[in-house]
């Protein structure tokens, strides 16, 4: 189960509370404050993780949706007549994301187009249940959803794709991929902006680990709330962006949202899975390395000698590319040529020899990825 999934004691909800029977807490017991301190009439419900603050069920709420009113405006996320596509995964940010722009758009006149688009990776077993939920917040909300696959678009499935790659790198693939789907997703649909539930601790295992990548150009990019171009074709932005994991799941239950929480089969092996360890680390010793690192993030200035790569277009997809040919092209070519791992890593010399049509020795295949047994044919 994903962490959003853990038991709401954990995440900060009084033992005993109940959302229908709000007196149901014992005001006798020695360890929870028996009043809202923002109200200081109704029993408190939660702790928030963010401020430490105890309230009821309706100030958290009312709370939560004006910070995040606040982020919109401070941000200036959004521009009125905008359509916006939401990147719907079942999850529980997304789904609280879509609640609250629906929610804040209608309370504050922001005058946007809400639109729901969800991506296909192709993992049985897991994306049709979580595209399941997708589809029951839809009919929920009334919000057109539209969904793209990774087969529709690459020919390739995520499940086929890691049974030529093996358990490791998978997410180096469905990140690339995932990222240019939903870019061409959202121009399918003639949005002007992807709002991604990203969230504060989301942003901060991101900040972690390109400092320990060393990946200097997306250090400033991926800590920002938006609304900025990044790597992709549409601009996106991120209004949960401040926003803690654990009082989205705290947002999610009071809200009794419907989201799917179960975590995808290959993220075990995720690098990211090392920097959300080092986070919750962090976080035990300090409890406001989250926001500390998103804030360093932010704060992040580069050299003004620094070179960056400069954008351009795919030769073959005309998408985005800092290349001749963009990542996900470059992945594709290794997968079409049964050489999996030819977009990963370091293997630049061997793309060129193989563009030049010079053959490749069996040691060189078997680095990329090639069947063992396709290579003592050679």
């Amino acid at each position: 189960m994903r962490r959003g999934s853990r038991g709401l004691g954990e995440l900060g909800v009084w033992p005993g509370y109940s959302p229908s029977n709000p007196h149901s807490i014992s005001p006798s017991s020695p360890t929870m404050p028996t009043t809202c301190s923002a109200c200081s009439a109704s029993p408190a419900a939660l702790r928030r993780p963010k401020t430490g603050h105890a309230l009821c069920r309706a100030c958290f709420l009312a709370a939560f949706e004006e910070e995040t009113h606040q982020a919109i405006v401070a941000g200036q996320l959004f521009r009125p007549g905008e359509t916006v596509a939401i990147g719907a995964s079942g999850g529980k940010d997304s789904t609280v994301l879509a609640h609250l722009l629906q929610l804040l758009d209608q309370r504050h006149g922001y005058g946007l187009r809400l639109l729901l688009l969800s991506v296909d990776e192709g993992i049985a077993g897991y994306r049709d249940a979580s595209l399941a939920a997708v589809r029951r917040h839809q009919r929920r909300s009334g919000l057109p959803l539209h969904v793209v696959s990774y087969h529709q678009l690459y020919g390739w499935s995520m499940d086929r794709i890691a049974r030529h790659l093996g358990p490791r790198n998978n997410c180096t693939f469905c990140g690339v991929f995932r990222r240019q789907a939903l870019d061409r997703g959202a121009l399918l649909m003639g949005a002007d902006k992807i709002a991604t539930g990203h969230n504060a601790d989301d942003v901060a295992e991101t900040v972690l680990m390109n400092f320990l990548r060393g990946d200097v150009g997306r250090l400033r990019r991926g800590a920002g709330a938006g609304p900025a171009g990044g790597e992709g074709a549409v601009p996106r932005c991120k209004p949960l962006r401040h926003a803690y994991e654990k009082e989205i799941v705290l947002y999610a239950y009071f809200q009794d949202l419907d989201y799917f929480s179960t975590e995808c089969v290959y993220a075990p092996q995720a690098y990211r899975g090392y920097a959300r360890a080092l986070l919750k680390e962090l976080e035990a010793a300090r409890p406001s390395a989250v926001a500390d690192l998103g804030h360093s993030g932010e704060r992040l200035s580069l050299r003004s000698d620094l070179r960056m790569p400069s954008r351009g277009t795919c030769q073959r997809c005309g998408y985005v590319a800092s290349q001749p040919l963009c990542k996900a092209c470059v992945l594709l070519e290794g997968l079409d040529r049964g050489l999996p791992k030819l977009g990963i890593g370091k293997h630049r010399r061997l793309r060129d020899k193989l563009r030049d049509g010079q053959p490749l020795t069996q040691e060189e295949r078997r680095r990329l990825g090639a069947p063992l047994i396709f290579c003592k044919l050679l």
